[in-house]
């Protein structure tokens, strides 16, 4: 693949806009909030097979490298989260990239970034290869608000009141105009929803 690659914001959210709760434990993981039904994982499995964790993939029999990204991106705070549950790579068949300033280091062959994220981004975006992932976390997602060239919300059918926002919680006022490029909406309540940054007149 050649040209320019996109930055892809793939996450999930609830219906009132938040990707993690009040501690920022990961949903998805033991006593998460986030439904796990079987079309959804069903879903990821066939169409984002490269965003499943190294042990879903293996749980599932998944060995599709996928489409889209052959790259991830993860602010300090999610990337901890697997390091608490004992996975210091979930995504060993992606490069992985975790941003901190406040990291020493990362397990190989995870690629610790410690200065300017945007700066970063945009050298990737001229490297060959496949999509860039940014798995979060919220912090991480509004410094590279600039950088997003698709979201991509796979929004539940929940809500809960207080947690980390889409853009973290130190995010300021900036509009963005998206134009939506895809709705799936899954039988067990999660709707997918594609937009891609609305282009300048």
């Amino acid at each position: 693949m050649t040209g320019v690659r996109t930055l892809t914001y793939f996450i999930a959210a609830t219906i009132d806009g938040f990707v993690a709760g009040p501690g920022g434990n990961d949903p998805t993981g033991a006593g998460g909030f986030w439904p796990l039904t079987d079309d959804y994982i069903q879903f990821l499995a066939q169409e984002y097979p490269e965003t499943l964790p190294a042990a879903g993939r293996e749980a599932l029999g998944v060995s599709a490298q996928g489409t889209r990204f052959d790259t991830v991106l993860e602010g300090r705070r999610s990337y901890e989260l697997g390091l608490a549950a004992g996975v210091r790579d979930a995504y060993p068949h992606l490069r992985h990239l975790v941003f901190s300033t406040t990291l020493e280091s990362v397990s190989d062959p995870v690629e610790l970034v410690r200065h300017d994220p945007v700066e970063r981004v945009r050298a990737l975006k001229t490297e060959p290869g496949k999509g860039l992932w940014l798995v979060g976390g919220g912090s991480l997602a509004s410094t590279l608000r600039s950088e997003i060239d698709q979201l991509i919300v796979k929004l539940s059918p929940v809500t809960i009141g207080t947690g980390v926002p889409l853009w973290g919680a130190e995010a300021t006022f900036e509009l963005s105009t998206w134009t939506r490029a895809d709705v799936t909406p899954l039988p067990g309540g999660t709707t997918v929803l594609h937009y891609e940054r609305a282009q300048a007149e």
